[in-house]
């Protein structure tokens, strides 16, 4: 029933998703920028009762609102933790009509033939098991491309849907996110390439499966079109990849039909010095350029 409603939201609603997803080897950065040093924590513990309190902060906010965020993606530890008495995800999904999604792959492996692929999931069943006990609709994982190399983009892309049939067959949204480096010397040409690989496993997917990509903010403007038009696609999400906010939202508007969903361009300017009603002011204006950018 709520998985319905979700869908619906996602489908027919404007906004963007906001990335909140930062896991254990990308929490420092994140907390760095938000003005948290290492010498502000001794351990992990300590490190994600922080970085939980940033994201609460976040998601507590009045301009954290439902007019223009869509969705959330959350990682695993602040799914199981609590904003304001509840569950992040049912806070999320109850008090501010936002969709929960998690982050569900365990990083990436080490680079070959051009790519990183995802580490091994042996527990994802247990993992899908525990969100649909939440209010979470959809899953993520990532995987990226540096090189033009046929083999290791098909190789990412093969993956990304095999464990995307996965997450379907336990009633949960995947998104499927084959990151394409920014920095590539040959980043168009790996985009062509990917939109093929992606077209060729969505047409073999059966007609109840349905997925989300999220991709990297293409050279060409409009070139992911055919997929925000693909009746297997239910939403094109974009990443902003390294892009400052300014640039990814300007790249985004030239891509029409696609939405934000950004993590560290999201969050820049945010910084734990604030009070409150700057904090509020910065994630304010924040919000507003990625909403209008998203708009297309």
């Amino acid at each position: 029933m709520e998985y319905e409603k979700q869908l619906q939201r996602v489908k027919t609603s404007s906004g963007f998703i906001a990335a909140l997803d930062q896991s254990g080897g990308s929490t420092p950065k994140a907390l760095e920028n938000y003005g948290v040093t290492s010498d502000d924590y001794d351990n992990d513990e300590a490190m994600f009762d922080l970085v939980h309190e940033m994201r609460a902060r976040m998601m507590t906010c009045t301009a954290f609102d439902n007019e223009r965020v869509l969705g959330a993606i959350l990682f695993e530890d602040t799914m199981e933790r609590e904003v304001n008495g509840k569950s992040t995800a049912h806070y999320l999904w109850e008090d501010k009509n936002i969709v929960p999604f998690l982050k569900v792959d365990k990083g990436l492996a080490e680079q070959m033939d051009g790519v990183q692929v995802m580490k091994p999931m042996p527990n994802l069943d247990l993992l899908l098991d525990k969100a649909k006990n939440y209010p979470v609709f959809g899953t993520k994982m990532r995987s990226v491309i540096y090189e033009l190399s046929v083999d290791g983009i098909e190789l990412v892309v093969q993956q990304q849907f095999d464990v995307a049939k996965q997450v379907i067959s336990k009633g949960l949204m995947p998104i499927v996110e084959p990151e394409v480096d920014i920095n590539s010397s040959k980043k168009h040409e790996c985009e062509v390439i990917l939109k093929t690989s992606i077209l060729h496993n969505l047409d073999r997917l059966n007609d109840e499966q349905q997925v989300m990509l999220k991709l990297t903010l293409p050279e060409e403007s409009g070139f992911y079109q055919e997929l925000i038009d693909h009746p297997k696609v239910l939403k094109v999400v974009a990443l902003s990849g390294g892009y400052s906010r300014s640039d990814a939202c300007d790249k985004l508007k030239q891509n029409p039909g696609m939405i934000a969903s950004f993590s560290r361009a999201f969050t820049e300017g945010l910084s734990k010095q604030q009070s409150d009603e700057e904090f509020t002011s910065v994630i304010d204006a924040s919000i507003e350029e990625i909403y209008e950018a998203s708009k297309g």
